[in-house]
């Protein structure tokens, strides 16, 4: 496992400044050296000034070789510095730098991306075919581990985020869950929350830090959807049901408890179980109720 470390850099501009003046001094002393040479050809001097015309030529070289090592970095950007093999260091402060031209310099990039993935057909907890698919937000934290650790990052990225997710499938029921149990329809944030630090356990050997983890498509597979959205409208009907009931009992026996106090009238069991009766019938029932009006008695 490697991990990063700063390397020294020198300020462009004034290693610009010292090329361009080496460059043209170079030329310069070219220029002289080649029109004194070929004033004294044949002469006794005429020697050393070969030797100026060649040191000339090498320091014109080495001004273009040095030229070279200028590079720029823009802000949330990285440069790895290698050196013949040899992991040497990370570039960060944006601007204008000059290092060894012999490095090599690979940029990377240290700014917010989003990994959007792509719909996964996979099982929940209790066996049930689902579609998820969820959205990633990461950045490189360590470029030293993002570039020598892993292969490459992105495709590693990418591919543990789809294994986070499949396992996080794995690890919840769609909905219908026991008693407290977290699902991943009613527990979004929760499960927001477990994908984020499954993914940053994953990616953390790529140097990848995740900012943001969240489910963007949760679905039941086609072949059982029809299946289960009848399921849930029989749950919604009996919940409703359930609830017109309790709401009908107590006003039955809110009406039996004030007719009781204020001695408007006294039932026995049979006719306060008529009576219980028609108005279950009438709060109860999904069309209005029709009256009858009973001109006998309730024994006749």
């Amino acid at each position: 496992m490697h991990q990063e470390r700063t390397i020294r850099v020198y300020n462009g501009w004034a290693m610009l400044t010292f090329n361009l003046l080496l460059l043209f001094g170079s030329v310069a002393l070219a220029i002289v050296s080649i029109g004194s040479a070929s004033a004294t050809v044949g002469r006794s001097g005429n020697a050393g000034w070969i030797v100026m015309i060649v040191v000339s030529f090498l320091l014109i070289a080495t001004a273009i070789f040095l030229l070279r090592g200028h590079f720029t970095l823009q802000p949330n950007q990285g440069r790895v510095l290698i050196l013949f093999g040899a992991y040497k260091g990370t570039v960060r402060d944006s601007g204008f730098h000059w290092a060894n031209p012999l490095l090599t310099r690979r940029p990377i990039s240290l700014r917010l991306r989003n990994l959007e993935g792509g719909k996964l057909k996979v099982n929940d907890k209790q066996g049930n075919p689902i579609e998820i698919a969820a959205v990633v937000v990461w950045r490189i934290l360590d470029t030293a581990e993002a570039v020598f650790d892993v292969d490459n990052f992105e495709e590693y990225v990418r591919i543990q985020s789809e294994t986070a997710v499949r396992h996080l499938a794995n690890s919840y029921a769609y909905d219908h869950g026991e008693e407290n149990e977290i699902t991943l329809r009613s527990g979004m944030d929760e499960v927001s929350l477990a994908l984020k630090q499954e993914l940053q356990q994953r990616l953390s050997k790529a140097g990848a830090v995740v900012e943001e983890a969240r489910l963007t498509h949760l679905a039941y597979a086609p072949e059982i959807a029809g299946a289960m959205l009848r399921r849930q409208q029989a749950e919604a009907v009996i919940a409703a049901r359930k609830m017109i009931v309790h709401g009908a009992v107590s006003m039955v026996q809110m009406a039996l408890q004030e007719l009781a106090e204020k001695q408007v009238i006294e039932f026995d069991e049979e006719r306060k179980a008529a009576m219980v009766s028609n108005l279950l019938v009438v709060l109860c029932g999904e069309s209005e109720a029709q009256p009858i009006i009973n001109a006998g008695t309730l024994y006749s």
